[in-house]
């Protein structure tokens, strides 16, 4: 019988302390990822009261990385309403010119975002959101030239006071779903949530040409904190 409930209540007592460290630090799990930690925490259980140990720890990793993926910090935004910051965690792939050449061109920011990240997405700037816009597609790499006009797409417009942006949520190649919590009319704060996508992904956001764009390829951002502009 040691064999048996000493390690269980072992991983049980780590889960506990784990679940109060998550919340300490203002981290808590988006209500989508619920059924991906729930289904391989149930197997993990089964198979460790059937004493098959390796079976039940695989489990037991899928369900702890499904808690790690689907984690949702809490974080606080810049104060200043000139900033726009980033939609999304990851890492910048693309800053490019729409019109390369032009004063007047809007810019396009693309966000990497790895099974490691984040995958919470989160308002640019605060405004209304005037049009959302989802697309079926195909799931090419997320780092793909052409994911943004062929793969799976949900696109919001937020309005400000001063400018309006276009943030994409394209779906990468182990992605199957995005998810927008936002409607058409419905205001937004800066860095409010506004969505997610499942697994590896990628963001896009069109600046228009009154916004200096402060960050550059290769950077790594944080949702709703880091800088990627400010309002001329």
């Amino acid at each position: 019988m040691e064999v048996l409930h000493v390690p269980f209540l072992t991983a049980l007592a780590l889960k506990c302390r784990y679940r109060r460290q998550l919340l300490e630090n203002g981290v808590s799990i988006v209500r989508e990822g619920i059924p991906y930690i729930l289904v391989p925490g149930a197997l993990m259980v089964i198979f460790l009261l059937l004493g098959f140990w390796p079976v039940s720890l695989l489990f037991g990793i899928v369900a702890a990385f499904m808690a790690f993926f689907f984690r949702d910090p809490k974080r606080n935004p810049p104060n200043d309403p000139n900033l726009v910051v980033a939609p999304a965690d990851g890492r910048v792939t693309r800053v490019r010119q729409i019109a390369e050449g032009s004063d007047r061109s809007a810019t396009l920011v693309s966000i990497f975002l790895s099974p490691l990240d984040v995958h919470i997405n989160r308002a640019p700037i605060a405004g209304e959101i005037t049009d959302v816009s989802y697309t079926t597609g195909k799931f090419l790499m997320a780092t793909d030239e052409n994911a943004s006009l062929v793969n799976e797409q949900n696109a919001l417009t937020i309005k400000g006071e001063k400018i309006t942006v276009v943030c994409k949520q394209i779906a990468g190649i182990l992605a199957r779903r995005i998810v927008c919590w936002k409607s058409p009319g419905e205001r937004v704060a800066l860095g409010e949530r506004f969505g997610l996508i499942k697994f590896s992904s990628r963001t896009d956001i069109l600046l228009p040409p009154t916004v200096e764009v402060l960050i550059t390829e290769g950077a790594r951002v944080r949702g709703g904190t880091s800088v990627i502009g400010r309002i001329r």
